[in-house]
């Protein structure tokens, strides 16, 4: 079993530095040449070996490419693919309570297919069947105490899935993990979550050099420093700030750069500011958190902001479509008070995909009949009667069927949902709501009635 600090490294990165005298050519040979820990067994290939391979793996595929036809691009994207470490709370199947935890499981095997080297870091909050002990663990440091974390991994996909393993994700949630991520019941958080996702960020830094992970057919070995990180929503905020306060100030991660993408922006993380050294970060940080707002929760007046840290100590700043990358700076409201922040930081807007493998009609296993573009049209309607067979309404057809799926709340536009029902409901048409929590009420007594 290993055990690796941040402090170790930062004694090879300073021997690094001390051939002075050494031309840059010569240190980057030596530095190739150094050979990586071992771990419990689990021998990190030799780094200078690693590229030769790679690059002997990647001439053989661009021979083969020129002695077979239909496989242009792939190949080609092999030789540059790039290091790519997605860090977030939820990673579908494994964890999910909304979008964050589809984007995690099903934008990273795409960019694997083409042809980058992928990694998610999750919290192993249950007993997951699939994911395996590397039987390495890590030091990090977590408010005045010194916590160790082990890493489980499992390769689906064409990408290299680790958990971290503590009990500060797998003893809350184990056995409930659709419901309790965040808390122990709906809008009430744990109290220790600043502390459950500093040790999160601290691992996920850990785990591109201390895992040696042989599974891809096209790499192999740690993934090493030059890397990019993709940081998602607030809970991974401090991960660009312990990069450079932890690792970068001492020649570590010198090439890794931090995409933070925002996929909600009415969740920041704001805390009470004297928090702040809960955060073991350097006094300078304490600016890019700092905010005030007229709210008295968490309390009031000024705060800490994960959010706000995030938006400006990252190199870029994306967000999960072009139009709500325009929203949120198009006012103080909408932009929920980071408007500013964001405008003169920039952000970029990409839209979400889809896993067409999940979401395929074609082999979806929650519906009774799978359909293709040729069948669509009988099968939804076939589809439509066996849903209002199912909850009791009558089976018809030809009568509009309105459905909503989603949180009852304003976010998701169940303001204009609820105004809107008493327009219609005596028409003839059918409604369903299939809602997680109910945060809204309709107020006119004989829509509910009609509505139950």
């Amino acid at each position: 079993m290993a055990t690796v600090t941040a402090s170790s490294y930062a004694v090879s990165g300073s021997a690094c530095h001390s051939h002075r005298g050494a031309s840059r050519r010569e240190a980057k040979v030596n530095s190739l040449a150094q050979v990586s820990l071992n771990y419990d067994g689990l021998r990190s290939l030799n780094k200078l070996h690693v590229r030769t391979t790679r690059a002997a793996k990647t001439k053989t595929l661009l021979s083969a490419k020129s002695n077979k036809s239909g496989h242009d691009g792939v190949l080609g994207r092999i030789k540059c693919g790039m290091n790519m470490i997605f860090v977030g709370t939820e990673v579908a199947p494994w964890s999910k309570t909304g979008g964050l935890g589809d984007v995690l499981g099903g934008l990273p095997p795409a960019l694997a297919g083409n042809g980058h080297r992928v990694m998610t870091v999750s919290p192993r909050y249950d007993q997951y069947k699939d994911a395996w002990d590397t039987s390495v663990t890590v030091e990090v440091k977590i408010g005045d105490r010194i916590e160790t974390v082990r890493f489980f991994h499992c390769y689906k996909r064409g990408v290299d899935r680790i958990f971290v393993d503590h009990p500060c994700f797998l003893e809350k949630v184990w056995g409930k993990t659709r419901s309790k991520l965040y808390g122990p019941s709906a809008g009430v958080d744990y109290e220790d979550n600043q502390l459950r996702f500093s040790l999160l960020c601290q691992a996920a830094l850990e785990a591109p050099r201390v895992l040696n992970l042989n599974s891809n057919k096209y790499f192999s070995g740690p993934y090493g420093d030059d890397v990019i990180f993709i940081a998602n929503d607030w809970h991974t905020a401090l991960l660009p700030c312990y990069l450079k306060s932890m690792y970068q100030t001492r020649g570590i991660y010198k090439n890794a750069k931090v995409a933070f993408c925002l996929h909600n922006i009415a969740y920041q993380g704001r805390h009470a500011f004297a928090d702040f050294s809960l955060l073991n970060l350097p006094r300078e940080f304490k600016g890019s958190f700092d905010f005030t707002d007229g709210h008295v929760k968490p309390v009031k007046g000024r705060k800490l902001n994960w959010m706000k840290a995030a938006i400006l100590e990252s190199d870029r700043v994306l967000t999960v479509s072009p139009y709500y990358a325009q929203e949120l700076v198009s006012g103080e409201e909408r932009g929920v008070e980071l408007n500013n922040i964001i405008r003169s930081c920039g952000i970029t807007g990409i839209v979400n995909g889809m896993d067409n493998r999940e979401w395929s009609p074609k082999t979806d296993k929650f519906i009774d009949l799978h359909y293709d573009a040729t069948t669509v049209t009988e099968a939804k309607l076939l589809l439509k009667e066996a849903l209002q067979a199912e909850v009791g309404l009558p089976v018809d057809r030809n009568i509009p069927l309105i459905g909503f799926i989603g949180r009852l709340e304003e976010q998701k536009g169940s303001d204009i949902l609820v105004e809107a029902i008493p327009m219609f409901i005596d028409q003839n048409v059918q409604i369903m709501i299939l809602v997680s929590v109910l945060l809204i009420h309709i107020t006119d007594s004989a829509t509910r009635a009609k509505l139950c």
